[in-house]
């Protein structure tokens, strides 16, 4: 991407590519400008989005326009909090929270170690309860049917969709917002829906996706911090220091998951499309031109950030975006992730239940070099192992 640059100048890189305009963002200000401007005219529904969602939320906001998009924007910013800081549910969501990972933590200490496989059956419990409400929580029938229709729609249009599974997934979604458990996010979207076009049971299969990424980053900021034991110090006394409060916002402990999802977007691509003929510095971009922000090289671009392959959390302090610097963990501008506060609330909430029980020590830590961490970091993978953090 640098050479890209270096070849091509600050962009966008139009390329030549047969049926399909398409152009590379090189620029954080362009990424920046672009994403500000959506959805109009870049909007995010774009045509492989739309195809690749059609397999198992059709009618969600990320694929939707015009009026559908922004009622059902509306509802999922009204069911997230989008505009609050902490959300009005955290207390009850961090008791989910420690609840699940205490059990997590009983059974990585059993077994003096905790892997992926164990951590991820338990975030999946905590976050069954929190999206879908407590009669969700052993639902693990309905994780693995989302995960087979997600990976049908990794192919987009080139793999049919199988409609009858999507249809029972769907029923099942729209089953727990017909339970209404007043204590999930599923029972306020439905008491907040005013119109049958907002269509809940579409809106929450994108919690339930987004919670999957967030649990890696979750477990790769376990790994960053075996790897930091200055950083793991300070966070394990702001743990301590908030011991007393039921739903702390622990601010360093955000900011480290925040620098892990910098280091390694969950989201790689973030992509626009245009909707109209639009003029770019003595040329243009034509419409439906499709626009791609390469966030691992935005966030990763040693040219523009000394730190760029190093584990920073004060990059974070002033908040969850850093669109100045070219950083999109969760997107930007109108059509930002509406749970940019709510995902890192959940997430540190759980890693401080976890982090409060068990110290856990990264297995084969030579794979983080703290000076220049490696592009890619297999969660699948990481092991650590596990002692009672209340007896060291």
């Amino acid at each position: 991407m640098q050479s890209l640059r270096e070849k091509y100048g600050s962009g966008p890189l139009l390329l030549r590519i047969p049926f399909r305009h398409q152009a590379v963002i090189l620029s954080p200000d362009d990424a920046r400008m672009i994403l500000e401007g959506s959805p109009e005219p870049f909007t995010a529904a774009t045509r492989e989005k739309r195809s690749a969602l059609g397999h198992f939320q059709p009618d969600g906001v990320l694929s939707s326009q015009g009026r559908g998009r922004a009622i059902r924007r509306a509802l999922n910013e009204q069911t997230l909090e989008t505009g609050c800081p902490v959300h009005t549910m955290s207390e009850h969501f961090a008791t989910v929270a420690d609840e699940e990972m205490a059990e997590i933590s009983r059974t990585a200490l059993a077994s003096r170690t905790l892997d992926w496989g164990s951590f991820f059956i338990g975030w999946y419990r905590m976050v069954r309860r929190i999206v879908l409400g407590d009669a969700a929580r052993d639902d693990s029938d309905l994780t693995d049917l989302q995960e087979n229709l997600r990976y049908r729609s990794n192919y987009a249009f080139l793999r049919p969709k199988d409609r009858r599974a999507r249809e029972e997934f769907l029923g099942r979604v729209r089953s727990y917002v017909d339970l209404a458990d007043p204590r999930s996010l599923a029972g306020r979207m439905g008491q907040a829906c005013t119109d049958p076009r907002q269509q809940p049971h579409h809106q929450l299969p994108q919690y339930l996706f987004a919670f999957d990424p967030a649990g890696m980053a979750s477990f790769r900021t376990l790994a960053m911090l075996s790897a930091h034991p200055h950083i793991r110090d300070d966070v394990r006394q702001e743990i301590r220091e908030a011991a007393a409060e039921t739903a702390p916002q622990l601010e360093l402990l955000r900011a480290c998951f925040l620098d892990v999802l910098r280091l390694w977007p969950t989201t790689p691509v973030i992509l626009r499309e245009t909707t109209q003929t639009i003029a770019w510095r003595g040329g243009q971009l034509k419409k439906a031109t499709q626009t791609l922000i390469i966030t691992p090289f935005l966030h990763r671009d040693e040219m523009r950030l000394p730190q760029a392959h190093r584990f920073d959390p004060e990059l974070w302090r002033r908040g969850n975006e850093r669109p100045d610097l070219g950083l999109l963990p969760f997107s930007h501008g109108p059509v930002i992730c509406p749970a940019f506060r709510f995902v890192p609330i959940i997430a540190t909430l759980a890693m401080r239940s976890l982090l409060s029980r068990v110290r856990l020590v990264l297995n084969e830590d030579q794979r983080l070099t703290p000076d220049r961490l490696p592009g890619t970091l297999d969660n699948y993978t990481l092991s650590f192992s596990a002692t009672d953090s209340r007896r060291t």
